[in-house]
């Protein structure tokens, strides 16, 4: 498999893609104004404390208190029986030393967390914490196990330097033990100056900014498979290239700066692409296609034949329209970063050879995935249900906004209900007010169906009345907006 990494840069917004065989995989938005804050640390103050949902909220300087749970200020291996209450740990007023692990998100505030860490190339570093892990992604135990003898090695030659924990990364795979020495040294430095600040700054500050986010990128992003990062800032493209040599050298000659006069993110049509990820509908090749639905609670798919009739029989047709919606949702939820729960109703198979291979394949298309995510399996009701771990906004939720005119309902009240509705509204102005006459101003739509196929009904209601009733049209009322003029 061959990969690139597209970065588009201007002074508004920073766009990173990640194409693999020639298709869009993942797409990252940042907007200058609207920087993601998830790693970030903050020297913060408690201003509420929730004994009833064991949680509080911390004023970290934004613009909502950010929230966190008892179970992120007490550490997950205390020998306690039960959890201390919110309310003896933490107090309105108090000082805390807190990490964001969760973006604001519509009107929820940040999460935040009091177990601090600090991420690099191969390492996650935990100032707090003794322990050596391995990421689970990293399947050998022979190296597991060399991974984590070095790491220990490490934090042995350096007993000078402040001691913690780590977390080895999936990237540090096959690494020697120089890349991760180096890595030590560097994030127990960072550490040490980032406590010299937890000391000094005021509180609300942050004390911690993560990376940007096309040099993040090459921090997280970077696979075997990536043969090539294009950039086309020369002046992000020197500090790219820096960052690279000190810290990631193998991957300096990757770097290439992209001066051409056709935008970069035309190449393998990532505009395109990120256009047809925020509709609902994605076509398959097949014929058929998904419907995906984003809501508050979870996310749900749907998995149809559409157009695709198949050469042999029905169950074969619905076999092989599920294997490649398999495919298309595992890419469809890293495009779009879909997150938490989400439930794929694929057409209903009654062979459980063809269910199995097809949440074989779902479950292969995910191991790409570099968002955390657990596999459930198939429910009662034959849905497979699947949660992803959710970080920062989706695709939609960062460059879309609710409809104004249905409310981000996704329909509008057709033209007869709000013609009712007027009639309704009349014969209750009627009876409390009893105007000489009435004027009724509504869109376009609506009145010429007052003055069409409503006219009988308009008749009988002036006639009821006694009153004449008189339409206005105004343009820039939407189909649901009307008023009622007592004259």
């Amino acid at each position: 498999m061959s990969g690139e990494v597209l970065i588009n840069l201007t002074p508004m917004e920073t766009r990173v893609a990640v194409v693999e065989n020639g298709v869009l995989q993942e797409a990252f938005i940042e907007r200058s104004r609207r920087r993601g804050i998830v790693g970030n640390i903050y020297k913060g103050k408690v201003v509420r404390v929730l004994p009833g949902m064991q949680a509080a909220f911390v004023d970290i300087g934004l613009e909502r208190a950010a929230f966190i749970h008892v179970n992120e200020v007490v550490a997950p291996d205390s020998p306690q029986a039960e959890p201390a209450s919110i309310s003896h740990l933490l107090h309105a007023g108090q000082s805390l030393v807190v990490q964001v692990t969760k973006d604001p998100i519509g009107s929820k505030g940040a999460r935040l967390t009091t177990h601090l860490s600090i991420p690099s190339r191969y390492l996650v570093y935990m100032p707090d914490s003794p322990h050596v892990g391995v990421s689970q992604r990293i399947e050998d135990d022979a190296e597991r196990e060399r991974l984590k003898t070095l790491v220990a090695s490490g934090q042995a030659e350096l007993a000078d330097e402040q001691q913690g924990g780590f977390i080895i990364r999936t990237a540090a795979e096959g690494v020697g033990r120089e890349e991760l020495l180096a890595d030590i040294v560097f994030l127990q430095r960072l550490w040490l100056r980032v406590a010299e600040r937890r000391i000094s700054a005021p509180t609300p500050s942050p004390i911690y900014d993560d990376l940007p986010l096309f040099v993040r990128t090459l921090r997280d992003v970077m696979r075997d498979q990536i043969e090539k990062i294009r950039i086309d800032s020369r002046e992000n493209y020197f500090k790219l290239k820096e960052f690279a040599r000190e810290f990631m050298p193998t991957v300096e000659s990757c770097i290439e700066y992209y001066p051409g006069e056709r935008p970069i993110f035309d190449l393998y049509s990532v505009e395109d692409e990120i256009q047809k990820a925020l509709g609902r509908k994605v076509q398959l090749k097949s014929g058929g296609y998904l419907v995906i639905d984003q809501t508050e609670a979870m996310t749900t798919i749907d998995v149809n034949t559409g157009g695709y009739v198949g050469h042999r029989n029905l169950e074969e047709t619905i076999f092989k329209t599920n294997l490649e919606a398999a495919t298309a949702i595992a890419r469809q939820l890293r495009l779009r970063n879909l997150g938490g729960i989400i439930i794929i109703d694929f057409i209903d198979m009654e062979e459980l050879e063809h269910q199995r291979q097809v949440l074989r394949v779902l479950e292969k298309a995910l191991e790409r995935d570099h968002a955390k995510n657990k596999l459930t399996g198939v429910t009662e009701l034959g849905l497979v249900q699947l949660t992803r771990k959710r970080t920062r906004e989706s695709l939609e939720q960062t460059l879309c906004e609710p409809c104004p005119t249905c409310h981000g309902r996704g329909t509008l009240k057709t033209p007869e209900t709000i013609c009712y509705e007027i009639f309704r509204e009349i014969l209750r102005e009627e009876r409390a007010y009893s105007p000489e006459t009435y004027m009724v101003l509504a869109s376009q739509s609506v009145v010429d169906r007052l003055l069409d196929e409503e006219s009988a009904a308009v008749a009988d209601l002036e006639s009821f009345i006694g009153k004449t009733i008189r339409f206005q049209v105004e343009a820039h009322y939407s189909q649901e907006q009307y008023d009622i003029v007592l004259m």
